[in-house]
């Protein structure tokens, strides 16, 4: 079993749980070879290079941990399952697949578990496991510096979240979801796989099944009044997206001559003319 450590992820945590994890896996007869990650896209990079000869592989890390290894998975012929051990500051997949936030309970799935193969998301030429996101607060959850979230977890993505408050601005786009044209001028947008949305907006568990082959599109519209801003509010107070357009769909084409960066599992992905997403419907093999 290959595990990836991140060791900058939750520094502030004590790390004999995640030894415990260790000691749990190699219990369950694993013969453990263990990456510390050595900077951004290592993770990646080692799993495509190193994953296939691995019976197991194991992400031990926050969000971005887990897109990279998973990525390099996907690029492989014939992966093999993926075990992941939250130690971020929000871990919005975890809660999603209830995963325990305890190293040693997470571990546990390696022998008492079963594998669930579930969707993936491609954009453009990278992947994505559970949101793919653009507009507001999207730059708060990879511009918040790691020291931060190890020092104030969750909050330091509020902080940053509030900076943008001042840049807060629709983009027009052109949008084809599954043949429906949903063109207009949106605040925000996400394309996800996954019951919590940055830790702030959640999905009944209900509407979100991660192996179905269909993705959530949630797409907030710039208010043209007062009114509609003042229902936006409502909406994400309540939580019932009245006054949203929310969709399952498999794939989507997005166009714009704007700049869009976009967030991809909290991490970076820079504006494009056209971005092109794709459900890989059951294409990562997990531990659950």
């Amino acid at each position: 079993m290959l595990m990836i450590v991140n060791p900058l992820a939750g520094k502030s945590k004590p790390r004999g749980p995640l030894y415990d994890a260790a000691a749990e896996l190699s219990e369950s007869g694993y013969l453990l070879a263990i990456h510390n990650t050595a900077g951004p896209g290592d993770a990646y990079s080692y799993v495509l290079r190193r994953g296939s000869s691995f019976d197991a592989v194991v992400a031990a890390g926050g969000d971005g941990t887990l897109n990279e290894t998973a990525s390099g998975l996907l690029e492989l012929d014939n992966p093999p399952p993926l075990l992941y051990l939250p130690q971020g500051s929000t871990n919005d997949f975890a809660a999603s697949l209830r995963i325990p936030l305890n190293p040693v309970e997470a571990a546990a799935a390696a022998r008492t578990g079963s594998v669930r193969r579930l969707d993936a998301g491609q954009w453009n030429n990278r992947h994505f496991i559970y949101i793919a996101s653009f507009g507001a607060f999207t730059r708060s959850s990879y511009a918040a510096p790691q020291a931060s979230k190890n020092a104030l977890g969750h909050f330091a993505y509020i902080l940053e979240g509030m900076r943008d408050l001042e840049s807060l601005r629709p983009y027009q786009i052109r949008l084809t979801a599954d043949g429906e044209c949903l063109d207009g001028e949106y605040l925000f947008g996400a394309v996800c796989n996954s019951t919590s949305i940055g830790g702030i907006m959640k999905l009944e568990e209900a509407q979100v099944v991660l192996d179905d082959g269909l993705f959530e599109l949630l797409l907030i519209p710039n208010p043209k009044n007062p009114l509609d801003l003042q229902n936006i509010m409502i909406t994400l107070v309540n939580q019932d997206y009245e006054h949203f357009i929310f969709r399952h769909v498999s794939s989507i084409r997005l166009e714009t001559k704007e700049n869009l960066p976009w967030s991809l599992d909290g991490e970076y992905a820079p504006s494009a003319s056209v971005v092109e997403i794709e459900n890989r419907r059951r294409a990562l093999p997990m531990f659950l």
